[in-house]
């Protein structure tokens, strides 16, 4: 009786040492597995990244459009600036932008609108003062050490190594689509006047620039839900591909409806 218990003592230790073992081993391969999945996202976001800061170098040399560009290339005639645009953004909009995202979009938006009233000689302190209220809201330290409406018109090299720097790198994203698309929808009301200034080397860098911010969004989109409506936005924009001035302005003026609901969605529905 002793010697039977002996064993069955024995043979229960050797299944239990077994088993042990082969949870181990499973522990270890499980293990192994999640190494592999970190190791394997952390190369994806690596390389999402990368092409991510390429983007946003070359999105910093490309033109913008004549509306917001200050070297004087777009002229308005006194009897032009007789007739003041009704399409700009109110500044008291700033007062409906909830979210952290719809500030930053509004900020770009108002840049470009207080560019184009400062071109027709029109009153911009009430949009100074709006973009004041946004920058406070927003709080953003990216810029403090860029000069923002420089940053957002001319400068997005250096306001999108500042806000990575400072963990709002999402938002320049939001920034860059806000602004293009303001722009895009001033162009709209008169392409006549506000492409005169473009050549066909211009014209195509900004159709390059709207390609590299599409490109962008839709590689973030899968990581931050704050930008799915920023795609949903530029969805109806995958239409301008321009390489000429001729080409630009046939398909502004094709997409003016689709331009105006992009900038609805995204700017001034709130």
């Amino acid at each position: 009786m002793k010697k039977y218990s002996f064993i069955a003592v024995a043979f229960a230790a050797m299944a239990f040492a077994a088993c042990t073992g082969k949870q181990g081993a499973q522990s270890d391969t499980d293990a192994q597995k999640d190494s592999l999945r970190i190791f394997e996202q952390e190369q994806i976001e690596a390389s999402i990244k990368l092409n991510l800061d390429s983007l946003a170098a070359e999105i910093g040399r490309l033109q913008n459009l004549p509306v917001v560009q200050k070297d004087g290339a777009l002229q308005l005639t006194d009897e032009e600036k007789q007739v003041k645009p009704d399409y700009l953004l109110d500044p008291a909009a700033a007062e409906n932008a909830m979210t952290l995202a719809e500030q930053y979009r509004l900020l770009a938006a108002m840049n470009v609108d207080k560019a184009v009233a400062a071109l027709y000689d029109m009153p911009v302190d009430d949009y100074v003062k709006a973009i004041a209220k946004l920058l406070a809201a927003i709080n953003d330290p990216s810029f403090k050490t860029v000069d923002s409406e420089a940053a957002i018109n001319e400068s997005a090299q250096a306001l999108y190594e500042a806000m990575e720097q400072n963990g709002r790198i999402n938002y320049f994203w939001q920034i860059v689509t806000a602004s293009l698309v303001e722009q895009f929808y001033i162009v709209s009301q008169n392409t006549e006047k506000f492409l005169a200034s473009f050549d066909d080397d211009a014209a195509s860098e900004i159709s390059l620039r709207l390609v590299l911010i599409q490109d962008a969004i839709s590689r973030l989109t899968e990581y931050d839900a704050n930008l799915l409506p920023v795609a949903d936005a530029l969805e109806p924009l995958y239409g301008i591909n321009a390489v000429t001035v001729d080409e630009l302005k046939a398909q502004i003026e094709q997409c003016k409806e689709d331009i105006a609901l992009s900038r609805k969605s995204l700017i001034s529905n709130f």
